[in-house]
């Protein structure tokens, strides 16, 4: 339910944002307040939410915009790649375990009764 809220809110923060043909430094402010409250409502530990604004705030204040996007599409752009690398980067892997659990284990045996 949380990841839902959450998905939500940055959702709506985005579509504010998205069609802008010129963003302002204020746009980005509003924009990254929002996106602090929800992560923040969602339980993200503060000092990530800080070091994660200060990231976006960075590279999207003053950028030159890329050809093919429009401002709005650039910090969008911007926010998608910092969320990418917060949550671990773009690939990650699932430990495999290459024996499956022993089903006739006895848990008297861990100490567990």
């Amino acid at each position: 339910m949380a990841f839902e809220g959450l998905a939500d809110r940055l959702q709506s923060t985005i579509q504010k944002i998205k069609g802008k043909g010129k963003v302002t430094e204020q746009d980005v402010k509003e924009m990254t307040r929002e996106v602090r409250l929800a992560l923040l409502e969602a339980d993200v530990n503060f000092k990530v939410v800080k070091d994660f604004i200060k990231k976006i705030k960075e590279r999207a204040i003053g950028q030159e915009v890329m050809e093919s996007l429009t401002p709005g599409q650039q910090v969008i752009k911007v926010v998608k790649e910092e969320l990418t690398n917060l949550m671990g980067g773009d690939e990650s892997k699932i430990a495999v375990a290459d024996k499956s659990p022993d089903r006739n284990y006895d848990d008297r045996s861990a100490g567990c009764r």
